[in-house]
């Protein structure tokens, strides 16, 4: 499962002022990361924060990569009080306020190098590297490029001072261009040994075992198969050819499985991504199974899943290296590819859909969360208002506008893009499961009309500010008390439903939120409304009006409810009656606030129970 909400490895580009917020959304879209600026002085960030040195020490301790465009000497000076074991300390890089130069402070060979010589690519600019190895050698011994893994970096350091010192490397193992081009003195007695394996090794004194990620895990599973069991069988497919599980690359199967519970959890157990492919493609390598199905054929379409996926994602060049076991419900086999396996270029992912609140639009009243979801996307779908709300977040992302009215076809077309294998955010104004387009998610997968890909995609939804709670933190309390929410949209809830929701909640004498008051061609329900409730409460009930919350030209006021005018209310504009024991209160700056109560009528508050503090 995608945990975009718990991604500590996720880089941080932090700015303190809004000269350096150019710079500082290059950088992040660069290398992946979200933009953090200090609220005081930048207007636009994925997260502000109101203490530099609170906000930096927080992700220091989190663990998360930090780049800050800033001095290094303020920076070091943030960070002093926490140094402590350079084993553990995630990246942290400074790079000049014009973009001159890239200086890697912390945790070199952890990230901060790669880091480095990134950005500096990308900016054109100079990076500050400083460590010996990688100066001397062109070559950060304990810091892999990506598709290998480095199975002992406790040894790197051994290592890298008797190279330093003069010492040749022996090479050993399938051969790596990133050594071989290095500037390392290979020698074929030398003490040092640089091995390269797919195959479990315990290193000598003086050995590095690099495990390259060439292998490919097929499975194959009943529905609703137990996830211990299909972990069980992968760990001894491993076992069965002696591989490491370092250099599994990916967990593939078909794509009637990208929903399976059993497959991700196998990926999840291996930290790799899970890939699916069709039955047709699959089938394609029917001649090269070892143990081909009939019965397979019959069910799925293809004669093997297990290692039919297996060899799908290594290609032609590669081979099938563990031929298909079996436990109850599940079939696993592996391959080997010729050349490191690059998992997006094979099949496709299960997909994403995370279906978001940006509250009424700015970036103070939407949720970190929300910010790293829209982050992760690749498409981001909604009405264009709503995307435009975004601003610099929606940078990079590939837009999929669509006009009011048309919300059903948004969320199909938000579902058959996840369905693609896209990580898609679905963008709602508010909260995505207030009146919005959460709903209809979970109505298209349970009535149908979209595609077998698209039933299969994971969902996540994040809250957001709604326009309720948003009116009412601008105008006081009123939501003190019980109340509810009402829309008067008879587009999909007939007249008749709504009149007695109206009259329910009247003589509920609840708080009532309304939503979708009025339109260009719908002007009498709001005013029904208002005589309805006229005959449960008094006609000084307060009613805020409040429009445009939470942006450039918010206007909230008050008026009493027998003076409601229907043309004092736009479709942007959310309704909020009070009930009976709703009041207004004047503070001393002059300021009207309304509130309704904790407590019920004619009862103190210390007599309630449950109550929230």
């Amino acid at each position: 499962m995608t945990d975009i909400a718990a991604s500590p490895a996720k880089p941080v580009v932090v700015i303190l002022s809004e000269a350096a917020a150019s710079l500082g959304r290059r950088i992040a879209t660069d290398i992946g990361g979200e933009l953090h600026g200090a609220a005081a002085r930048v207007e636009e960030a994925d997260l502000r924060f109101a203490s530099a040195k609170d906000h930096v020490q927080a992700l220091f301790a989190a663990g998360r990569p930090i780049v800050a465009v800033m001095a290094s000497g303020a920076l070091i000076r943030l960070l002093a009080p926490l140094l402590s074991d350079k084993h553990t300390e995630p990246p942290v890089l400074a790079v000049a306020e014009d973009g001159c130069s890239v200086v890697p402070l912390l945790g070199g060979h952890h990230g901060a190098n790669h880091l480095a010589r990134k950005i500096a690519s990308a900016l054109g600019a100079h990076a500050a590297i400083t460590t010996a190895g990688d100066l001397k050698f062109g070559v950060a011994l304990d810091q892999p490029p990506e598709g290998y893994v480095l199975a002992n970096p406790d040894k790197a350091k051994a290592v890298m001072a008797e190279l330093v010192a003069g010492t040749g490397a022996r090479l050993e193992g399938a051969s790596a261009t990133w050594l071989t081009h290095s500037r390392l003195s290979f020698q074929q007695e030398a003490r040092v040994t640089l091995s390269v394996t797919d195959q479990q090794k315990t290193a000598g004194e003086l050995e590095l075992v690099y495990h390259p990620k060439t292998l490919v895990l097929g499975m194959g599973c009943e529905r609703h198969a137990k996830p211990e069991e299909a972990i069980a069988l992968a760990e001894e497919a491993l076992a069965k050819g002696g591989f490491a599980r370092e250099s599994l690359a990916a967990i593939c199967s078909i794509d009637l499985k990208a929903d399976e519970t059993a497959i991700h959890a196998v990926a999840a157990h291996f930290r790799v991504p899970a890939r699916f492919f069709t039955a047709a493609t699959l089938e394609a390598e029917a001649p090269r199974l070892k143990n081909p199905s009939e019965v397979v054929f019959a069910e799925v379409g293809c004669h093997g899943v297990a290692e039919g996926a297996a060899l799908a994602a290594v290609g032609a060049a590669g081979e099938l290296v563990v031929e298909k076991i079996k436990s109850k419900g599940a079939t696993a086999a592996i391959a080997r590819a010729a050349d490191i396996v690059e998992p997006d270029a094979i099949g496709r992912a299960r997909g994403t859909l995370f279906v978001v609140g940006i509250g009424p639009g700015s970036d103070g009243w939407r949720s970190p969360e929300v910010s790293r979801m829209v982050q992760a996307s690749t498409d981001l779908v909604g009405y264009s208002l709503y995307l435009d709300l975004l601003g610099p977040l929606a940078d990079g992302k590939t837009r999929h506008d669509f006009d009011l009215g048309k919300e059903e076809a948004r969320v199909v077309h938000a579902m058959e893009l996840a369905g693609q294998g896209k990580t898609v955010a679905l963008v709602c104004s508010g909260d995505a499961g207030i009146y919005a387009m959460a709903t209809l998610v979970f109505e298209l997968f349970d009535k149908g009309g979209i595609t077998d890909a698209a039933s299969r995609i994971e969902v996540q939804v994040s809250p957001g500010i709604s326009a309720l709670q948003a009116a009412a933190a601008r105008i006081g309390a009123p939501l003190g008390h019980d109340f509810c929410t009402i829309s008067l949209s008879d587009l999909l809830t007939p007249w008749e439903h709504i009149q007695r929701r109206v009259k329910a909640a009247g003589e509920g004498d609840f708080v009532i939120a309304f939503y979708n008051p009025v339109s260009m061609k719908r002007r009498t329900q709001l005013a029904y409304a208002r005589d309805e409730l006229l005959k449960y409460r008094p006609a000084t009930t307060p009613v805020i009006l409040a429009t445009n919350l939470g942006r450039e030209g918010e206007n909230v006021r008050t008026v009493p409810l027998g003076e409601l005018n229907v043309d004092d209310v736009d479709m942007l504009t959310v309704v909020v009656v009070g009930s009976s024991e709703s009041r207004t209160v004047t503070t001393g700056d002059g300021k009207t606030w309304v509130y309704t109560p904790r407590g019920y009528s004619g009862k103190a508050d210390s007599g309630m129970k449950g109550n929230e503090a």
